[in-house]
């Protein structure tokens, strides 16, 4: 995800946008400016000076042309010897001339029956009254714009500064230590009476921690009363189903119910053992070693081998390498405990194909399969797939699939129904690579 800017940097980009608007708003004008000034009033000015003109000659053909520092009269054909070759044969109309000795002129040409009136302007001066009346006052507005826009900046910048210190000195404290509370404290005091909206802030966020605060206190309560809690009868029943199991006299039903119960026990077992761990603020607590997810895999299936009973089920077991990952051992063995015992109870025939790769490890069955609703809802809690019962509490992927969002662990799972399921997971991937255990493989 791209990183969003920081208030300071928006408020510089707003006001660059702002005078580079303006800017070229100015500009625009002076050069529109320019056009009614060269295209629109000095072509109305030579019009109304030809009419003036033959307005006169028609009552005195003595009349002088017009001759000024900027305009210059011809009249054809009496004046053919003194105009200039490149005014020869001009038709009635305008004509505008670049000329690198006099500069940018505009001609224009009326006829009077016989007679053609030329008449010659020099824009030479028009350029030099855009340049003063224009150009220069223009510099000096953009002048004041680009100041007030940096001194506008300024305040703005020093009106928000609080807010992006108190931003900077949050963002450096660790959320995971546990006197984050105390630092963000510490940290909130020093803004209580600088700015209203800032203390408005500090306060709310202080408040916040104190709920934050609090809430954990109360979820750490509950997980260390309730790893005792629920360990503890479990840990009766199964001992107890123990001591029911060596009485030899024990008819074959009786067996079978009271190891169903022990199984059931075992299952709760390992349940409260995931739900308290996905329940920790932090993998602190965790214990991290080198682990070889081999080893793991065979001890799941092992564990779960009660679930195939006689069923006709083929387990194959393929490792390409021996890959270790550094993780908490608890971790691998809820995760893959919970997809062996998916594949196990769901297939009822055929085989499950166990591949371990160089990179992670895939489990294929040929059980019941997911259809695409199925699939739509799988991570869910409490969402059992099949059309009739096969033990468990409908949480396994669920758990499956925190513990693979947590640990930065790609899941793939692709079934089609009553044709079987494959899951593969990758420890070693560029979703994976951020967060991920470091993974080694011989």
């Amino acid at each position: 995800m791209k990183k969003a800017s920081s208030i300071g940097h928006r408020l510089w980009q707003a006001f660059i946008f702002q005078a580079l608007l303006i800017s070229i708003t100015a500009l625009a004008g002076v050069y529109a400016a320019r056009y009614v000034l060269g295209d629109i009033l000095i072509h109305t000015a030579l019009e109304d000076e030809a009419a003036h003109f033959w307005s006169s000659y028609e009552r005195d053909k003595t009349v002088s042309l017009p001759a000024t520092y900027n305009l210059t009269g011809y009249l054809l054909p009496d004046d053919a010897d003194r105009l200039p070759a490149k005014f020869a044969n001009m038709k009635p109309g305008f004509r505008e001339l670049s000329d690198q000795d006099s500069g940018f002129l505009v001609v224009y040409a009326s006829n009077k029956g016989d007679k053609t009136l030329v008449l010659v302007f020099n824009g030479q001066q028009v350029g030099k009254l855009v340049l003063f009346f224009g150009m220069l006052p223009l510099s000096g507005v953009l002048i004041v714009i680009y100041l007030s826009s940096w001194l506008a900046y300024r305040f703005s910048s020093r009106a928000v500064s609080p807010i992006i210190k108190l931003s900077k000195e949050v963002e450096e404290l660790d959320p995971g230590s546990d006197d984050f509370s105390t630092d963000l404290k510490i940290v909130l005091a020093d803004y209580e009476n600088i700015d209203h909206d800032v203390s408005t802030l500090s306060a709310a966020l202080s408040k916040l921690s104190d709920r934050i605060e609090a809430f954990v206190l109360r979820e750490r309560n509950f997980t260390r009363d309730a790893s005792h809690e629920l360990r503890s009868p479990i840990t009766v029943i199964k001992i107890a189903t123990d001591i029911l199991l060596a009485d030899e006299n024990l008819s074959t039903n009786n067996r079978r119910t009271i190891e169903r119960i022990k199984h059931n026990a075992s299952d709760m077992e390992e349940l409260i053992q995931a739900l308290l761990l996905l329940a920790r603020e932090s993998d602190n607590a965790l214990s991290i070693d080198t682990v070889c997810v081999n080893d793991v895999i065979k001890e799941e299936m092992e564990r779960s081998a009660n679930l195939l009973d006689d069923k006709p089920v083929k387990i194959n077991f393929t490792s390409e390498k021996k890959l270790l990952v550094t993780s908490s051992d608890k971790v691998l063995s809820v995760l893959i405990g919970n997809l062996i015992r998916n594949a196990y109870s769901y297939t009822d025939e055929g085989s499950v194909d166990i591949l371990v790769t160089d990179i992670g490890f895939s489990i294929r069955d040929s059980g019941v399969g997911m259809s695409a609703e199925e699939m739509d809802r799988m991570f869910k809690p409490f969402q059992r797939g099949g059309s009739k019962p096969r033990g468990g509490y409908g949480v396994g992927l669920t758990i499956v699939k925190m513990l693979s969002d947590r640990f930065h662990w790609p899941i793939i799972i692709d079934s089609e129904l009553h044709k079987g399921t494959t899951v593969k997971v990758d420890f070693l991937s560029k979703d994976s690579s951020e967060g991920r255990p470091n993974r080694l493989n011989f």
